[in-house]
């Protein structure tokens, strides 16, 4: 159900629960703006072990859920934007980040920040349209 302003919010269980005053996602008639994904398990609210490979996968996963709930999926996202603590993990990011965008990937932004939340290594949002055949 839409808000008075337009905008539905989406929860779904498949991706982790928001640790602040946000949502995962908002959609409005034809647009989702996603929050930024961490590395964070759904069903334990922890960051998964691992490094920027297994934390990169398990974020694009969350994503894809919280997408896939806002009727939309990762084949419509049109813009990302890539928070890494570190640079020198971009090549690796950028390998796994190919799996998941691998035909007419979106367009992308990636920002080297001093800390992610709960000690993360990665953190990615998105902005996608929503798909063709969706319904309310």
């Amino acid at each position: 159900m839409f808000t008075s302003e337009g905008k539905k919010i989406i929860q779904t269980e498949k991706a982790p629960k928001a640790i602040g005053p946000y949502s995962q996602a908002i959609r409005t008639e034809n647009i989702v703006f996603t929050a930024g994904q961490i590395a964070l398990d759904p069903s334990a609210g922890e960051l998964i072990p691992g490094g920027i490979e297994e934390q990169t996968r398990q974020v694009l996963t969350n994503l894809k859920h919280v997408l896939e709930a806002a009727d939309s999926g990762l084949a419509y996202v049109v813009k990302t934007i890539v928070f890494l603590k570190d640079m020198n993990d971009f090549p690796k990011m950028n390998a796994i980040y190919a799996e998941f965008f691998n035909e007419n990937p979106p367009a992308r932004s990636t920002i080297a920040v001093a800390a992610l939340p709960k000690g993360g290594l990665v953190e990615i949002e998105a902005v996608a349209l929503l798909a063709p055949h969706h319904g309310d």
